[in-house]
């Protein structure tokens, strides 16, 4: 049993699919994921942008696939890639059976927008052929007609009835291996569809605001929206949506998780604001530790604090710490003990030594365990069901 309750989310139960060797749904952890926003006909750069996203951890990539040139180009980026690629379908059904035939190893579509009975079949057929799975992209910007008309606007009740026709075509056909979404760039239309969505069927669901805005704009709509949600047990992989480098995307997404403590990567850092009392330049330390340590991978805490009226504290909580003292005399902590002092020389190039030294002395938890894992100021790893 937990020792504290109230930090644990009880996840919903939903059926897993597999999008390549990345499991979405049932006990895996929650995937991050994104999407490139080169041309895809552009093999080189498409390549290059998935290979930065990868670096940041991306465990999905996901690239536009609108015409047959795309589909074409899409065959050597999959063979490039160290991630699963999902191709993004909207309207022609033979751009689906193109990418399919290509590698990708799931298919962002919608079934009722590509035509007929016989060309979803024929999507369908594709998909099985190639070890695809699928997912339902319904967004609040692109309801079909008939909702509008019904529902006089965008509301959850049309989402979710939107989602589950498009569900039904798939399982008319036999076909299960699919996630859902339904996006909006309303935080409240987004969120209270989800949850009608959730309560409705037990597929995997693929969580994001959609077009939330800008870096920090829509870093703090995706947090609101995304975050609650996944405190709620809600959601098996996330996307952030930022008008932004693709890369903010999976480091906020990895942010927002390790906020709930649902999944792990990199040095979380707990700092100050700053105020009078701070010993050391506490916010230019933080801007250059996250640059500096941001190749680490591996999860583990690091606390930066101004002055000795909460330093301490914070310090027991994390693995490496450090506490402004006066007269340029701060305490370092390592796994939560006051173990040395240090002067403001070479301050910062000293925590990077140790959070490095830390990182390289724990064993890092693959990114897909079937089990979400913190690591205390010991370096114990704790397990969350």
């Amino acid at each position: 049993m937990s020792l504290r309750p109230y930090r644990d989310i009880q996840r919903r139960k939903s059926r897993q699919v597999m999008v390549g060797d990345v499991a979405v749904g049932g006990n895996a952890p929650i995937s991050v994921q994104s999407m490139t926003n080169t041309l895809t006909t552009d093999v080189a750069g498409t390549v290059a942008q998935i290979r930065d996203l990868e670096e940041a951890g991306a465990d999905i990539v996901r690239v536009s696939c609108p015409d047959e040139q795309s589909t074409a180009a899409l065959k050597d980026i999959v063979r490039e890639s160290r991630v699963p690629i999902v191709a993004d379908i909207h309207f022609h059904y033979q751009r689906a059976i193109e990418a399919a035939e290509a590698g990708a190893a799931c298919l962002r579509i919608n079934p009722g927008n590509i035509g007929s009975a016989a060309r979803v079949r024929d999507v369908v057929k594709a998909a099985k052929d190639h070890g695809c799975s699928m997912r339902i992209g319904v967004n609040a910007g692109s309801l079909e007609k008939h909702l509008l008309e019904q529902y006089g606007e965008p509301c959850p009740d049309a989402l979710v009835q939107s989602a589950l026709e498009h569900a039904k075509i798939l399982e008319d056909n036999d076909f299960t291996n699919f996630k859902i979404s339904v996006k909006a760039s309303d935080v409240f239309l987004a969120v209270a569809a989800y949850q009608g969505l959730a309560d409705a069927c037990d597929y995997p669901l693929h969580l994001g605001i959609t077009e939330a805005g800008g870096l920090r704009a829509g870093t703090v709509k995706s947090a609101i929206g995304i975050g609650s949600l996944l405190w709620a047990g809600i959601g098996d992989t996330i996307r952030v949506s930022l008008s932004a480098d693709p890369v903010e995307e999976i480091k906020v997404g990895f942010d927002i998780l390790k906020s709930l403590d649902l999944r792990h990567r990199g040095v979380r850092i707990v700092s100050c604001p700053s105020c009078a009392r701070q010993a050391f330049p506490v916010i230019r330390t933080v801007e250059v530790l996250e640059e500096r340590l941001a190749h680490i991978s591996t999860p583990l805490s690091l606390s930066i604090i101004g002055c000795v009226v909460n330093g301490p504290g914070e310090a027991r909580e994390t693995d490496v710490g450090l506490t402004g003292g006066g007269q340029n005399n701060h305490m370092v902590y390592l796994s939560g003990v006051a173990d040395h002092k240090i002067d403001d020389d070479k301050l910062v190039d000293h925590i990077v030594e140790l959070v490095e030294a830390k990182a390289a002395s724990l064993v890092s938890p693959p990114v897909d365990l079937p089990i979400d894992q913190s690591v205390g100021p010991s370096g114990a790893k704790t397990v969350k069901n």
